[in-house]
C-alpha cells in the first residue's frame, strides 16, 4: 500500500535528502513540498538536481492543503518552529515524523534550557515516541508522533547502549569527543560555517553545552535505569557532512576486546543499519551517503575505547526519517534506503 507525503522545510539540507529518498521509495507518493518561499517555485529551480525527476512545486506551508493531500508529514523545520504545526496535523490524523528537537525531550525543563524557549505544545510530548528504532522499534509501530533523533545523539547512543544497558561499565566516566561535518548546522549562514572560516580548520565548539548533550543523557539514562551524564565535546570538521564520535569509557569488569566485541554482536544482530568493525574502526568515508552506523570498539586493561560513524544527512536525519516511516507503515525497513 502506498501513502501521501508531504515535506515541510523541503529546502533545507535535510529536507533535499528527504526528497532524494522519496522520490525512489516504493511505497511512497510524494505530493507535497513545502517551505518559507513567498512564491510557489518548481523544486528543480530552487534544488537543480531534482530537474526531471520531479515536477513537484515547493510552496509556502499552508496547514490545510499539507492535511486534505497527505497520510505522512515529514517536518524538516528548525529546532522551536515544529511545535506550532503538529498540534493541527495530529488532530487532522496526520502521521508526523518530526526531524528538529521540539518532540525528544520528556523533560521540558531541559528542552527549554537547551533551547532557550519555552514550549509551546506541552500536550503533545507525551505522545511522541524517540525514533531510534534499534532501542524502540515497538513503540514506532504505533506511534502517530516520531521525534527523529538528532545526529550526534545516533552516534552516541547506538555507540554506548550495549555497554550501558548491561552494566559494564563505569557510569561515571562517558567522554564523547565528537566530529561533525558543516551540514550539521543546517543552511542558515552564520560566520562560523562559512567556508572561508571553516576550510583548513578544525576547533572545538559548545563544548559541554551542547544542546544534543542532554538528548543524549535522558536516553542513557534509560538504558542505565539510573542517572547518566556525560562529558561532550563536539567539533567542526571541513567538511559537509559525516560524524565521527571516538568514545572513552571505564571499566572494573574482567572484560577483554573478544568480550566486548560478542556483545554488540549479539546486541544488533538483527538491526540491518548498525554494523559492527571486527578487526578495526570506522571512518567517516565508510558511512558517507548510506544510512549505516559503523562502530568499532577496543578494550585496554580497563579502558574501553570506542569509535563510531555515521552520514549525519541520512542515519543521522532524513535516512532514519524513512526507517521510522517504514516500521510505522510495517514497510520492509530497509525500503528506500538500500
Amino acid at each position: 500500500m502506498a501513502i501521501n507525503a508531504s515535506i515541510v522545510g523541503a529546502t533545507g539540507y535535510t529536507g533535499q535528502e528527504l526528497i532524494d529518498i522519496l522520490l525512489d521509495h516504493p511505497n511512497v507518493r510524494l505530493t507535497g513540498l513545502y517551505s518559507t518561499t513567498d512564491e510557489p517555485k518548481p523544486i528543480g529551480l530552487l534544488v537543480p538536481r531534482f530537474v526531471k525527476r520531479t515536477d513537484l512545486v515547493c510552496k509556502k506551508f499552508d496547514s490545510a492543503e499539507v492535511i486534505a493531500k497527505s497520510n505522512v508529514v515529514f517536518l524538516a523545520l528548525p529546532h522551536t518552529q515544529a511545535m506550532d504545526a503538529v498540534p493541527a496535523l495530529l488532530k487532522a490524523g496526520k502521521l508526523i515524523i518530526d526531524l528538529s528537537a521540539d518532540y525528544r525531550f520528556k523533560d521540558l525543563k531541559a528542552y527549554e534550557k537547551a533551547y532557550n524557549l519555552k514550549h509551546k505544545d506541552k500536550a503533545n510530548i507525551a505522545k511522541a515516541v524517540y525514533g531510534l528504532p534499534e532501542l524502540y522499534r515497538e513503540k514506532i509501530k504505533n506511534a502517530k508522533l516520531v521525534a527523529n533523533p538528532g545526529c550526534y545523539p545516533t552516534c552516541a547512543i547506538l555507540a554506548l547502549a550495549p555497554l550501558v544497558a548491561t552494566g559494564a561499565i563505569d557510569l561515571d566516566y562517558l567522554i564523547i569527543d565528537a566530529k561533525s561535518g558543516t551540514s550539521g548546522a543546517g543552511k542558515k549562514a552564520v560566520q562560523e560555517s562559512l567556508f572561508s572560516e571553516v576550510d583548513e580548520d578544525f576547533r572545538a565548539y559548545k563544548v559541554n553545552t551542547h544542546p544534543h548533550m542532554p538528548e543524549i543523557e535522558q536516553e542513557l539514562t534509560k538504558l542505565a535505569g539510573e542517572k547518566v551524564g556525560v562529558t561532550f565535546v563536539p567539533h567542526l570538521l571541513p567538511l559537509k557532512r559525516g560524524i565521527l564520535e571516538t568514545i572513552y569509557l571505564r571499566t572494573d569488569k574482567k572484560l577483554t576486546s573478544e568480550n566486548v566485541l560478542q556483545l554488540y554482536l549479539k546486541f544488533y544482530k538483527n538491526e540491518p543499519f548498525v554494523r559492527i568493525k571486527e578487526e578495526s574502526f570506522p571512518s567517516i568515508k565508510d558511512v558517507g551517503l548510506t544510512n549505516f552506523c559503523d562502530i568499532g570498539i577496543k578494550v585496554f586493561a580497563k579502558e574501553i575505547i570506542i569509535v563510531a560513524a555515521i552520514d549525519n544527512l541520512l542515519k543521522g536525519a532524513s535516512g532514519q526519517a524513512v526507517q521510522n516511516l517504514n516500521i510505522m507503515m510495517d514497510y520492509p525497513e530497509t525500503a528506500g534506503l538500500l
